[in-house]
Parts: structure tokens; sequence; C-alpha cells
């Protein structure tokens, strides 16, 4: 790993300061975060928390940000009651923390939310974003859950499923250039096994500059440098979602 020390640098940013637009929702054993269009729509979308739970608040400003975009949105709390990573925790901790919250194993709380979509929101097209901890579980979900149309992986940490890549559904992988939890080297080997071994579109991407959690955590106001970067993030998965649901 590139820091034994600080294994995730997700504590790098900004805390935003936002309320959300939409509701918490009880979904089967999930509580969930849920914000709908005033439009009615079919298309929806999965958002995958980071290692800070299904509460922060950037994660459902992006929520919004989506259902702003015409989509349903829904943010589930995938540690199911488990504490999510606290900034003040101890980082020495933080691998015994992990071994119990496998971003592998959200197949079953992804099926209970993708039934509540279905048949409480009427969705029919149905794709899913992540990001670090969660980016990675849309990679685990994109190899092999077959009810999703389409997935954008944010900075998802690439060695928790970095020996596999024969993809199911066309996938958007954002990284950023000076990640320090996910070493470019790494990219490219991800980008390589793409190639020999992924039959559906794809795209990797690599924005110049950035940290790791650029697109929901950093603040365009108090990092102007970053600004055109954190909207080209935004802009194209919004684009990726739109191309496929």
């Amino acid at each position: 790993m590139a820091n034994e020390s600080r294994p995730c640098p997700c504590d790098i940013g900004d805390k935003f300061d936002y309320g959300g637009r939409g509701q918490e929702v009880q979904v089967g054993h999930i509580k969930a975060y849920v914000c709908k269009p005033p439009a009615s729509t079919d298309k929806a979308v999965i958002v995958i928390h980071d290692i800070f739970g299904w509460q922060l608040p950037n994660t459902r400003y992006m929520a919004d940000m989506l259902t702003a975009n015409g989509y349903i949105a829904i943010c589930p709390d995938f540690f199911v009651g488990q504490e999510p990573w606290k900034p003040s925790n101890d980082w020495a901790s933080f691998e015994e923390w992990l071994k119990t919250r496998d971003a592998g194993k959200t197949d079953k709380e992804t099926d209970v939310i993708l039934k509540y979509l279905r048949e409480q929101c009427g969705a029919k097209k149905i794709g899913v974003i992540g990001f670090c901890w969660g980016g990675a579980a849309v990679q685990h979900l994109m190899l092999k859950n077959p009810h999703l149309k389409t997935g954008v992986s944010l900075y998802g940490v690439i060695r928790f499923f970095e020996d596999r890549s024969n993809l199911l559904h066309p996938t958007f992988f954002i990284f950023a250039e000076k990640d320090e939890h996910i070493p470019l080297e790494q990219v490219t080997r991800l980008k390589q096994k793409l190639k020999e071994n992924c039959k559906v579109d794809y795209e990797v991407k690599i924005y110049p500059g950035q940290t790791h959690g650029f697109v929901h955590r950093r603040r365009e106001d108090i990092n102007p440098q970053d600004k055109p970067y954190i909207e080209e993030g935004r802009k194209d998965m919004i684009n990726w979602l739109n191309k496929y649901l």
C-alpha cells in the first residue's frame, strides 16, 4: 500500500455543510437516503458511500445532483448499521475495521435496493456510482450483477478487485493523478487488464493534479485551482450515466 500509516486518504478533503433535499427511508433491513426529481422517471442511480458512511453530507450532495439531472437517487447504508469511519479514529486500526466492511459483500443489500427501486419507485433502468470504498463496490457489482445497466467508479480502491476485469456492463473509472492511495502504476495495470479481458464499453480517465476524493470531497470555493477538474469529473459522471441509462 502507498502509505501504511494512513491507509485511506479520505480524510483529505472538505466536509460540506449541506442538509440534503431528500428523505431517509427504511428499505427492508437497510436505512437509505432517497431523492426523487419532480418529474416522473424510470431511471435511478444507487450511490455507494465512502468509508464515512451514508450520512456524509458530501455524498448526499452528489445524490441530489443526480436528482437535479433527472434521476431517482438512493444512497443506502451499505455498512448496515455498523459505525462508519471517523476522522478521529486511530488509523492503525483501519485494516481491522475494514475486515467487517467488505466492498465485495454488497450483493444482498444491492438486491434489496433494486427491488425497492423497481417496485416502489417504478425504476426500470438502474445504474450505480460510488466513491473510494464505494468505487470498489461499483467495480464488484459491474463484475457480477446482471440487473444494473452501468456504473461509475470514482477513485475506487483498485487493490480490492485488481485481478478481475471481465465487466458485465459499461463502466467509467475516475482517478486522480496525485492519489497517494491509488498509484498510477495500479491504474496502468487496470487499463491493461481491461483491454485484455473486457468485452463491454469502458473508460479510464485520470484527472491531472488531483488528489483522492476530489469529485466529492473538494469544495470549489476554497480550492479554486481544483474547480475545473471537480466540475469536469461531475460532468463526465453525469454524461456517462446519460449515455447508458
